[in-house]
């Protein structure tokens, strides 16, 4: 058996005492020098062993003692420390090499903070652009982007390039982190929020930020100026290569600067910033293929020598300072991302989404953004991208796009689904209080059940099928209140207006977007290859002959409901225009044809479908009269 040690500590009796200033006159000067020190722990290790082996002794069988500061996770983690299979911070025990920390480096000449030449910089910054990729595709922040060392502490570096372009890199960190996380639509595996303690330079605000980086970008166009080759003049090779490598660095601090400035236009309020960002994205696409043929001009790491636990690196990366940072877990193995790769991932995925994401705004219908966000999913977009369509879509305030209210849009979309007639001006429902507080109710609860289904679209494809079955639940109920409210809307419609009929109209909308719901379950089952090859029959024979027959159903039965509405519109227009209607009001009397009742007020006209008689329904401004108009059928506008 192992020995066990028990450690009890204690604080270290002279920094205690320069604390509270319990030290002779003679001493204060290592008293202040102690100050600047934090406290040390002195450990005072027992062998608690004997102890620990006499008290497990005297529990029987089956017997487990537990205590609320030694939980299961401690007990795991106790059994997974020190292991080198079991624990992530053993690996730097199995490099030969010291593994030296950011301050450390400097003291022993490994890194410069100062007068880097371009070659140094230009590698700097597409290692850091590869780590950052790396970073988003769901590893860790200690081991991608922080195993830059420079990273570590900005502030102290002397080189103005180098400076400006660590704390934008921070800043860049920052923003996405808060992003993602205020989005809220990651899983464990997407991405890391974790920043194990490292500062983002919160010191520099972004403004100064991208200030900084401006003004470095002012004093390299200089260079490139002062390099470019002028008429009637010949520039040497040395000259060449400087404007060369200038160049090279202008691009990438320009690159990084504008990425910044993105990600800060999406966080701008009511969508404020898209055109900016819209701008700025096709100019970060068109520089990414000169910084691919720009990075065999930075220095590269040393061809061999990779393992699980280390890779060759250059100058201020150092892939194994922070493991001792991470838990006590089984060691994830991270394969860095290649310059190539990093770029070629830029252009053609995160830049080209981010693209995709701004033109949401142009889309005013709902249920087309819906069409959008599904599409938008099945590419499988990045963390970050999808992260910032659902806060474009539904940012803090909880308005669409930061200015339309979710009900009236919720009203709208039902309007332009199924046009039930308690949404329109003209129907009795529509001014009726109690009717209006029944459709507010029921919008108002159809808020969290839409807005969730638009929140599921921005999970990754894997988690969206677990995701299905509980907004399911939710939609069952919604379902249950929709037909509530129809049945009250129709028996309070036919007193006033007995030739229209408001059934399943709220009903018809709900079970469209729970067929929805159901029918990706379905397919995210056969894209996760979650059935067997026997069950494909009934997958397919419950596709065919329930949800789409049931999808095609609704949208049918939706279609009549507008064509109706659509068809009343025209016809009435139709039956204004002719010269006998009567327009005014009118005491008991017969004008040609028409036979108009005592009406008290203007009439207002509603038209159902023709009848072989020709009857007509008019109904008066005060709805509690109901009138008739008799047409004969030769009279009848012909549609």
């Amino acid at each position: 058996m192992e020995k066990l040690y028990y450690a009890d500590y204690a604080v270290d009796k002279m920094a205690v005492q320069a604390e509270d200033g319990i030290v002779e006159n003679e001493m204060v000067p290592e008293v202040s020098e102690q100050i600047q020190q934090p406290t040390r722990l002195v450990y005072q290790w027992v062998d608690i062993t004997d102890e620990f082996s006499q008290a497990c002794s005297e529990l029987h069988l089956g017997e487990l003692l537990r205590d609320s500061s030694f939980t299961l996770f401690e007990a795991m983690s106790a059994i997974e420390m020190m292991d080198p299979k079991m624990d992530a911070g053993m690996l730097c025990n199995q490099t030969k090499r010291k593994v030296l920390n950011f301050e450390q480096s400097i003291k022993a000449s490994t890194v410069s903070i100062k007068d880097l030449k371009f070659p140094k910089l230009i590698g700097i910054m597409d290692a850091t652009l590869a780590c950052l990729v790396t970073w988003l595709e769901g590893h860790s922040l200690a081991q991608t982007v922080f195993t830059n060392l420079y990273l570590h502490n900005p502030y102290i570096i002397e080189d103005r390039y180098l400076k400006a372009f660590c704390i934008c890199i921070l800043k860049t960190v920052d923003i996405i982190r808060d992003r993602v996380n205020r989005a809220g639509a990651f899983e464990e595996e997407d991405f890391q929020l974790v920043t194990y303690g490292f500062k983002m330079a919160a010191e520099t605000s972004d403004v100064r930020a991208i200030g900084m980086m401006k003004e470095v970008e002012e004093e390299v166009n200089r260079i490139i100026k002062n390099t470019r080759s002028k008429p009637g003049t010949q520039r040497d090779s040395d000259t060449q290569t400087e404007h060369c490598l200038s160049v090279a660095v202008y691009n990438r601090l320009k690159f990084y600067r504008m990425f910044l400035t993105v990600l800060i236009s999406f966080s701008k309020e009511k969508c404020e910033g898209i055109s900016q960002a819209q701008r700025l994205l096709t100019q970060l696409i068109e520089l990414v293929p000169q910084m691919k043929k720009e990075l065999p001009l930075g220095i590269q790491a040393e061809e061999g020598g990779v393992t699980k636990t280390d890779y060759p690196t250059i100058m201020g990366f150092e892939p194994l300072v922070n493991q001792r940072l991470l838990p006590p877990t089984f060691p994830r193995y991270t394969m860095i991302k290649s310059r190539e790769e990093a770029l070629d991932y830029m252009e053609n995925q995160l830049l080209c989404r981010l693209q995709t994401v701004t033109l949401i705004t142009e889309i005013t219908s709902l249920h087309n953004m819906l069409e959008i966000f599904t599409e938008f999913s099945k590419t499988c977009p990045c963390v970050l991208s999808r992260s910032l369509l659902q806060l474009l879509f539904l940012p803090f305030n909880k308005k669409l796009f930061g200015i339309y209210s979710i009900v009236d849009t919720l009203k709208e979309s039902i309007r332009n689904f199924i046009a039930p007639v308690a949404l329109f001006p003209k129907s009795s429902l529509y001014n009726n209080p109690q009717a209006k507080e029944y459709v507010d109710a029921f919008l108002t609860k159809a808020v969290r059940p839409v807005c969730t289904i638009f929140q599921i679209t921005g999970h990754n494809r894997a988690r969206q099928r677990e995701k299905w079955t509980h907004i399911l639940e939710e939609l069952a109920a919604l379902q249950e209140e929709a037909d509530k409210v129809d049945s009250y809307l129709h028996s309070q419609l036919i007193k006033t207006e007995p030739t229209k009929v408001h059934l399943a109209c709220f009903g018809t909308w709900v079970l469209y977007h729970t067929l929805y719901v159901m029918i990706n379950y379905t397919l995210a089952g056969l894209e996760l290859e979650l059935y067997a090859t026997y069950e494909y029959h009934y997958i397919f024979w419950y596709l065919h002959e329930m949800l789409y027959a049931w999808m095609v159903s609704t949208l049918v039965r939706a279609d009549s409901f507008l064509l109706e509405h659509e068809a009343q519109n025209e016809f009435i227009e139709e039956f204004l225009q002719l010269d006998a209607l009567p327009n005014a009001n009118y005491s008991e009397s017969v004008v040609g044809d028409f036979y108009v009742p005592p009406a008290r007020g203007p009439v207002r006209w509603y038209w159902q479908r023709p009848r072989s008689n020709g009857v007509f329904y008019v109904a008066p401004a005060q709805e509690s009269v109901q009138c008739f108009v008799h047409m004969p059928p030769a009279q009848v506008p012909v549609r």
